[in-house]
């Protein structure tokens, strides 16, 4: 998979363009605060159709504009091309996707279709942060490379949202009228969460282990329907979540909220010692975070090539910065084995353009306006 090109209008501070990317990609070097990441979360919205950090669309219309447009132009391997683009409007409010031209109608049928993998410094809070941080990371993985777990997912946040509704206005009893619509679709996301962790434990360990050098990293899903036992029959899975729901009733109503489910789940990440498990969220080094958190990212890559038949483009926000040495030298050279596609990078100096150093196209960014 490789992005031939890009045409922005409008997007944050990042100046009207028309860009032609080679097909080994390009390092874009400038100072901080100049839009080298603004070109990278534009790559990325054609992926996902929202901003990777969490902005609305409102705040990615350039100041004093009225319109953002994205439009990318994608080749793969097995030839021929596709065209993706975006557009959001202020006033009236407006979204539009179109792929090859044609309106989608349906956001979710073009999600994915770009194949991106995004690598920034604050992937940290995705072992740092709250279990709603790897969560969401879940659910962005299995929603761009799994089909109907995007549905899924959607469901269950309509279905939960109307029941947590229900018990705070007072409703009580009325609210368990959802149960049903949260076990089809919870299970469903359980289930896919849990298959995919399974699936990827030993590939975390090696990568962890690659990159620092020593230490067991451990992954593991852990529900909060049943201990994570029910994971491994669908059936048994529905059955123990709506187990789960009766019994939680009378808590549910007292705290007017629904307290189980795969809204409150979570993804432990662990390291294996002599004297036990020590969890990386709370007990880690900066070093460890980092380095369990670029192994999530190259899980997600290899869920992208596998599942999509193609190597996804790679983008990376300064990532090494803030590795020591020895790390980064370990994580350039995986990196190096495992993501041999295109690559879209920033760095603050040509100095710290470390991977492929000799190999990418070197652009200058200076106030939004990129030069090749």
């Amino acid at each position: 998979m490789r992005l031939i090109g890009l045409r922005l209008t409008g997007f944050r501070n990042l100046a009207d363009d028309r860009l032609r990317f080679p097909g080994e990609g390009i390092a874009l070097v400038g100072r901080n605060a100049q839009g080298k990441t603004n070109l990278l979360e534009a790559v990325h919205y054609l992926e996902t159709f929202r901003s990777f950090r969490g902005a609305p669309d409102r705040e990615l219309v350039r100041f004093g504009e009225n319109v953002f447009r994205i439009e990318g132009k994608i080749e793969s391997d097995r030839g021929g091309a596709a065209e993706i683009a975006a557009a959001f409007q202020r006033s009236p409010k407006q979204k539009r996707v179109t792929a090859d031209g044609k309106v989608v109608a349906r956001l979710g049928d073009a999600v994915g279709s770009v194949a991106t993998v995004l690598f920034t410094p604050s992937d940290l809070g995705l072992v740092r942060g709250g279990p709603s941080e790897r969560r969401r990371f879940l659910d962005i993985v299995l929603s761009l490379n799994e089909p109907g777990y995007l549905s899924a997912l959607q469901e269950f946040g309509r279905a939960l949202a109307q029941r947590n509704a229900v018990f705070r206005s007072g409703g009580g009893d009325a609210a368990f009228a959802w149960d049903e619509i949260l076990v089809r679709s919870g299970a469903r996301i359980i289930i896919s969460r849990a298959r995919w962790i399974t699936g990827h434990a030993d590939l975390f360990r090696a990568c962890y282990d690659e990159m620092a050098g020593c230490g067991k990293a451990r992954i593991q899903y852990r529900s909060s329907v049943a201990g994570g036992r029910e994971t491994a029959d669908p059936q048994a899975t529905a059955d123990a979540f709506r187990s789960a729901l009766r019994s939680s009733r009378e808590r549910e109503c007292r705290q007017r909220t629904t307290v189980v489910g795969p809204h409150r789940d979570e993804m432990e990440l662990t390291l294996e010692e002599e004297t036990g498990r020590r969890d990386l969220r709370a007990y880690g080094s900066g070093g460890e975070q980092r380095t369990a958190a670029l192994a999530l990212r190259l899980l997600e890559a290899e869920t992208a090539k596998r599942v999509r038949g193609r190597e996804p483009i790679l983008l990376l926000d300064d990532v090494f910065a803030e590795l020591d040495d020895q790390r980064s030298a370990r994580t350039l050279a995986l990196l190096e084995k495992t993501g041999p596609g295109q690559v879209i990078l920033t760095a603050p100096k040509e100095s710290e353009v470390r991977f492929r150093r000799e190999s990418l196209t070197r652009w200058r960014i200076e106030g939004g306006r990129i030069e090749g």
